[in-house]
């Protein structure tokens, strides 16, 4: 079972990032975002209501599918959403697939979970392979304010997606049902991106294009209904740190969908970072004490 969750998360996951490219044009990104979770959070409500599966959670707990709703369902999209202005969406998702350190960071912080002991060599990789990943750019547009502005925005919303991830297991260590919380926080993310579009006079017209519908639908049911579904089911059944796991294999996917869509460039330094990232990421989940492990047989060799 945890497998095909985690097959259903990268690939859905890995491809969403291109859907998101395709939203921008003519829609503001708050008003892009409703839509989806819109869509996304009335087809959960009825079918949750029709199969009798939508629990009642008590005034606190809501409170906190509040602030998962603005996290994850939210702020955490406004982010990615207008940092594909300025970076390629297969590039934001190498960015996202550091929520490994990230969530690792936040369970230390919010639930005294003692650090994994590789997290400081898994976060020193992480770091490097994003300088160098964006090495060339940096150099070529010596330090564009929205190239830099691009990378911030794309960390800030994966920090927002982890933050969610903690919301999501303290529902889950109250023993709340995963399908009625992610339901409760897209609506309410929905109705917090409706505020954000009103306070900035938005229009909430959406585009009537086959590009922009096409990719609004495929985001709100392949990307939320059944990516979320299935993702925050494993944060319940493994724990947020090793779901984040399946993180570290979609920007795979996105970047070859980027190369053929986008016209991504892979330059020597954008493999280093990306080979980089993902070390960093794989160190996060190997064995404590494997590289002394491993350095005692370099030395005895």
């Amino acid at each position: 079972m945890n497998a095909l969750l985690y097959i259903l998360v990268v690939v859905i996951w890995g491809t969403t990032w291109l859907a998101i490219y395709m939203q921008q044009g003519v829609v503001s990104v708050p008003v892009s975002i409703f839509w989806r979770f819109a869509v996304a959070a009335a087809i959960m409500l009825v079918t949750l209501k029709t199969l009798g599966k939508l629990r009642r959670i008590s005034p606190q707990d809501h409170l906190f599918c509040v602030l998962q709703g603005a996290c994850v369902f939210g702020f955490n999209f406004f982010c990615f959403y207008h940092a594909s202005a300025f970076i390629s969406s297969g590039l934001e998702s190498v960015i996202f697939s550091m929520a490994v350190l990230f969530n690792a960071f936040n369970s230390m912080l919010f639930f005294r979970q003692r650090p994994h002991p590789n997290l400081l060599p898994a976060a020193i990789l992480g770091i490097a392979g994003v300088v160098a990943l964006f090495w060339h750019d940096l150099v070529a547009t010596k330090l564009a304010p929205e190239l830099l502005l691009g990378i911030g925005l794309s960390a800030l919303g994966t920090f927002g997606f982890s933050l969610g991830n903690m919301i999501s297991t303290r529902h889950q260590r109250r023993g709340l049902e995963t399908l009625s919380t992610n339901t409760y926080a897209m609506l309410y993310g929905t109705l917090i991106m409706g505020i954000v579009a009103v306070v900035r006079g938005d229009s909430f017209m959406p585009e009537l294009s086959a590009r922009y519908l096409g990719s609004l639908f495929y985001l709100a049911i392949f990307g939320s209904v059944i990516a979320f579904g299935a993702y925050f089911t494993l944060v319940g059944r493994i724990g947020a740190s090793q779901a984040a796991y399946s993180t570290l294999l979609f920007p795979l996917v996105a970047l070859s969908l980027s190369t053929v869509y986008e016209g991504y460039i892979w330059r020597n330094n954008a493999v280093i970072g990306l080979v980089m990232i993902l070390a960093g990421n794989l160190v996060m989940f190997s064995k404590p004490g494997m590289f002394k492990v491993l350095s005692g047989h370099k030395r005895a060799a």
